[in-house]
C-alpha cells in the first residue's frame, strides 16, 4: 500500500445534506503497459518501458530514461511529504476501476469529469499521432466500467483542421462528450512548440499548449468548419490549462508560475470572444478547466470596459457585451476559490464548477466534503448544488 493512502475520508466523518457532487475536474494516469495494448502494430515497439531503479522507477522511451515524476500523484500525502521522484508503487492507483470508485466513494464523489494524459510525448509523428487514438480507446474502455459515473475526455491533434474533424467524428461515435484541444493549435510537426518547458518533452507540452506563434491560429475563418461540427454534435471543447505551462520540478519558477499557468487562460478565451466565434456559434461551449475562476468575473467585466471604448477603431465583430458570451458560452473549474464562489452573480462568474483535480498536488482528497464546506460558507444550498453538480451536468447537456 502506498504511504499516500488515507485510513479514511471526509466523506466518511462529515455529515452530507448537500447533495450529489459531480467533481468537474478530475485525472486518470493510465498504466505504462496500456500503450503495447492500444497502439497499432506498426508502433507497439516504440511504446515506453518501465525499469526499476535503486532510486525509483524510470521511464526509458526514445533513447531517454528519466525519472517517475511524482508531482502529478500526491493524493492523500500533506504537503510536507511530497515527492518528486519515486516509484510507480508509490503513486496512488487511479486506473484500476474497482480502486478509482473506492476512492470516489471514499472522498464522497458521485460523478467526474476525467481528464488523462492524451498522447504520448513522442518525436515520431506517426507515433504521436497514433497515440491519441491508443489513449482515446483505453480511457473509454476505462470508463465503461461504471459510464454514469465516469466521463473521460477525448484526444485530438491540432496540426490540420481536417484531421481534427476526422478525430472528432470517431471520438464522436465512441459517446465521448467532450474534446481536449490544446489552449493553441499546433504546428505541422505536432509535437514541436516555442513554449518549451525543460523537464517536460515537447510532444506533452504542445498537447497541452500548442504553439502560441504557429502559423495555424484558432481566430482564422478556415476553424468555422470544426466548430460546426461540435456544434453538430454538441460536444465541449475544454481547454485544460495550456496558456502558459509551469516549470515543473524548478524550485525557483514554480510558485510563481502557478498562479500565471491559470490567468493565462483568458488569452484563448478572448481569441474566441472577440473574432466572434461565439457570435456565429452560439451553441459552441468551452470549459476552461483548472484555470480557476476567481478572475472570471473581473475578466468579463474589464472586457465590457474596454469592449465600449475600443469597439469603433479596433471595428469589432460582436454586437453584444464580451460578458453576454462569458454566461453563454463558457465554463470554468476549479479546485480551491472562495473568490470565484463569491462572484458566482456577476456576469461572467456564472458557470463555475467545483473539482478535485484527484490525484495532483492540488487535490482536495480526501477531505473534499471538509474543503466544500469552509469555501462555500455562507452561500445558498441551491447556488451550491449548482456549483458542485449542476454546472457540470448543464456544460455536458446531462440535464
Amino acid at each position: 500500500m502506498s504511504e499516500a493512502d488515507p485510513k479514511f475520508g471526509s466523506a466518511l466523518k462529515e455529515d452530507w445534506t448537500w447533495g450529489p457532487i459531480f467533481d468537474a475536474d478530475a485525472h486518470i494516469d493510465p498504466p505504462h503497459d496500456m500503450w503495447k495494448d492500444y497502439l497499432p502494430e506498426s508502433q507497439k515497439h516504440k511504446a515506453p518501458v518501465i525499469e526499476h531503479g535503486e532510486d525509483c522507477d524510470y521511464i526509458v522511451f526514445e533513447g531517454n530514461r528519466r525519472p517517475v515524476m511524482m508531482i502529478n500523484n500526491q493524493a492523500g500525502r500533506d504537503g510536507k511529504n511530497f515527492k518528486m521522484k519515486g516509484r510507480l508503487s508509490e503513486q496512488r492507483n487511479t486506473y484500476d476501476p474497482a480502486k478509482r470508485l473506492a476512492d470516489m466513494d471514499l472522498d464522497g464523489i458521485d460523478q467526474a469529469i476525467c481528464f488523462g494524459g492524451g498522447p504520448l510525448g513522442s518525436f515520431d509523428n506517426d507515433l504521436y499521432i497514433a497515440s491519441f487514438e491508443a489513449y482515446s480507446r483505453w480511457v473509454m474502455d476505462w470508463a465503461s466500467n461504471a459510464p454514469n459515473r465516469l466521463f473521460p475526455v477525448g484526444h485530438a491533434p491540432m496540426r490540420d483542421i481536417d484531421e481534427t474533424i476526422e478525430h472528432v467524428h470517431r471520438l464522436a461515435r465512441m459517446g465521448f462528450k467532450m474534446l481536449q484541444l490544446p489552449a493553441f493549435p499546433q504546428n505541422p510537426d505536432a509535437w514541436k512548440t516555442s513554449s518549451e518547458i525543460k523537464n517536460l518533452k515537447s510532444g506533452q507540452v504542445s498537447a497541452q499548449t500548442g504553439d502560441p506563434k504557429g502559423a495555424l491560429q484558432y481566430y482564422q475563418p478556415e476553424f468555422d468548419r470544426l466548430w460546426k461540427v461540435l456544434c453538430d454534435y454538441g460536444m465541449v471543447i475544454t481547454f485544460h490549462l495550456g496558456g502558459r505551462v509551469p516549470r515543473f520540478g524548478e524550485k525557483q519558477f514554480f510558485l510563481p508560475d502557478m498562479p500565471m499557468s491559470k490567468l493565462a487562460m483568458a488569452e484563448p478565451i478572448g481569441i474566441f470572444i472577440f473574432n466572434g466565434i461565439f457570435e456565429r456559434f452560439p451553441d459552441l461551449r468551452i470549459g476552461s478547466m483548472e484555470s480557476g475562476v476567481g478572475w472570471f468575473a473581473w475578466y468579463a467585466e474589464y472586457c465590457d470596459r474596454t469592449w465600449e471604448k475600443q469597439r469603433y477603431w479596433t471595428e469589432s465583430v460582436i454586437d453584444k457585451l464580451p460578458s453576454h458570451y462569458m454566461d453563454q458560452n463558457v465554463w470554468g473549474s476549479f479546485i480551491q476559490d472562495r473568490t470565484g464562489v463569491l462572484a458566482r452573480d456577476l456576469p461572467g462568474g456564472r458557470n463555475i464548477m467545483w473539482s478535485s483535480d484527484y490525484p495532483h498536488s492540488e487535490t482536495t482528497f480526501p477531505n473534499s466534503h471538509a474543503v466544500i464546506k469552509r469555501d462555500f460558507a455562507g452561500v445558498p444550498e441551491a447556488d451550491i448544488r449548482d456549483i458542485i453538480c449542476n454546472n457540470a451536468k448543464r456544460l455536458l447537456r446531462l440535464d
